[in-house]
């Protein structure tokens, strides 16, 4: 082959890579130059700031806001029951709607320990260090919590204290930030295991822990 033609393919070898090295270069440089493309995608395209005017709305409103009913994917909460605590409309439910097993029972009674246990005790009495704390102060202002192991706690529906949870009830906040459903009920079972731990008595014990209590 003649030396002339090496030569020139050399040539043409090293031209070819210009391009290439020219878009590495584009997509690596730290300047504020638009990089190289190819196809044009939607970070390339001309749009309206939040909260300017646009008028290709008839309300000249640039940020829309979500069809009448839309819910996000996953948090489609269609079971009153469970996310409520409710059932034809306005009634709580009775019994907790989830099965009560231990690890249950065991994340209820940590939840209750983190966040309602400081008014409540961790014996849910309503004698927590806060209470304890705002009648040493004896400033008038203070509502002491509620008893959740009383007879009227008791008697009330699982979707209640699951309400309560969720939404507060008189001077006590909502938690249902800080506690999603399956927590909510979660507190809930752990609260009537309280009731009945504090309002048991040796007929609801088992045979053999009636003979060892009976000694």
């Amino acid at each position: 082959m003649p030396r002339w033609i090496i030569y020139v393919l050399l040539v043409l070898v090293a031209v070819s890579l210009i391009p290439i090295g020219l878009i590495y270069r584009s997509l690596h440089r730290g300047d504020k130059q638009p990089r190289i493309q190819v196809v044009y995608d939607m970070d390339q395209q001309p749009y309206f700031k939040a909260q300017t005017e646009n008028p290709f709305f008839a309300d000249g409103v640039t940020m829309r806001k979500p069809p009448a009913g839309t819910v996000a994917r996953g948090l489609l909460a269609a079971d009153d029951a469970y996310f409520r605590g409710i059932e034809r409309d306005t009634i709580f439910v009775q019994e907790i709607p989830v099965e009560v097993t231990r690890p249950v029972l065991e994340r209820g009674r940590e939840r209750f320990d983190i966040h309602c246990a400081p008014c409540h005790g961790r014996s849910g009495n309503g004698n927590g260090m806060i209470n304890v704390r705002a009648q040493a102060l004896a400033e008038g202002t203070w509502t002491p919590p509620t008893d959740l192991t009383s007879q009227t706690v008791v008697e009330r529906p699982a979707g209640h204290i699951y309400n309560t949870i969720a939404n507060g009830i008189r001077t006590m906040p909502s938690y249902g930030a800080q506690l999603p459903p399956a927590d909510r009920w979660a507190v809930t079972a752990y609260v009537r295991a309280l009731q009945l731990s504090r309002n048991a008595t040796a007929a609801d014990l088992p045979l053999d822990a009636r003979a060892a209590l009976g000694n």
